[in-house]
């Protein structure tokens, strides 16, 4: 049987210092060259926000050190990729794509795992025997902003299981859980068979679940899955696609949901489970609106 997370559950210390210790080694900084100009520009207004917010409010010395204790807590607990991920992705992702044609996207979040296993169309992700949950058929087609089938594209997804758990993020899961690449057939179309996930709380035992019980926020993220779209030649796309009827669909913590990225589910012909296509419109590289 599958574990189900409780209110204020969360795996915070193991989660945390996993996805610190990815993105050290991701590669993501390594064509990193600012100038200084950029960055007296981007880091000066950032320290002046936080000193004008200081006046606007009247800090205390003893809010000051309440989140200077926070601060540093966030980095011992390895959570700054999901502060920054939860709370500040979501508008980078939006200045970054708005000249890009296609498929809309969204926010990667601190769960991807490279190097996931190449799987031919049609796929099944990698499960347990007795998965719990509701069988899902993703699929759909690739094309071109003309229309034109994308005969070499691939779907990179991940997703958390019926409880709201990732594999290599939460203990006990099979390495590669819900984690898959699936090439697309020479027309552009991919079939994968997969499990609905489950919404789930961000982990709440670490500084940042510290934040949301001392805002009096909640720590929900609606039901998702993640995925990431690409062909040679063709500007790459991250998703997060929704499940209509979720109660945060609305209030996502992380502030990632969009309407372009609902799905339509239908119940399948078989009656084994759900179905959903989902169609990629992919930009060619340097194509902007």
């Amino acid at each position: 049987m599958t574990e189900t997370r409780k209110e204020n559950e969360g795996t915070a210390v193991e989660a945390g210092s996993l996805a610190t210790e990815r993105f050290t080694q991701s590669g993501k900084l390594a064509k990193l060259d600012v100038p200084k100009e950029r960055v007296s520009q981007l880091a000066g207004e950032l320290i002046q926000a936080a000193n004008d917010i200081v006046v606007k409010h009247e800090v205390t010395y003893e809010e000051y050190n309440a989140l200077k204790a926070w601060l540093i807590k966030v980095g011992t607990d390895g959570e700054w990729p999901l502060f920054l991920d939860v709370w500040l992705e979501h508008t980078v992702e939006d200045v970054n794509s708005k000249e890009r044609p296609g498929t809309v996207g969204t926010i990667e979040g601190p769960y991807y795992v490279p190097n996931a296993p190449e799987m031919s169309t049609p796929a099944t992700l990698e499960m347990r025997e007795g998965e719990e949950g509701t069988p899902l058929l993703f699929h759909g087609n690739f094309t071109d902003t003309e229309g034109n089938p994308i005969n070499d594209a691939q779907v990179e997804i991940w997703h958390a299981d019926a409880a709201g758990f990732y594999s290599q993020y939460a203990p006990g899961l099979p390495e590669w859980l819900f984690r898959g690449t699936v090439k697309a057939d020479e027309n552009g179309h991919f079939e994968i068979n997969t499990m609905q996930p489950a919404p789930y709380q961000i982990p709440t035992d670490g500084a940042c679940g510290q934040l949301i019980g001392a805002a009096g926020w909640h720590a929900w993220r609606p039901a998702h899955i993640h995925i990431k779209v690409s062909a040679p030649g063709y500007q790459l796309v991250t998703q997060q696609l929704y499940f209509p009827g979720d109660p945060h669909n609305e209030d996502d913590i992380a502030s990632a949901v969009k309407p372009e990225l609902m799905l339509d589910v239908k119940e399948r012909q078989d009656g084994q489970g759900n179905q959903v296509e989902y169609n990629y419109v992919l930009a060619k590289e340097n194509e902007s609106k």
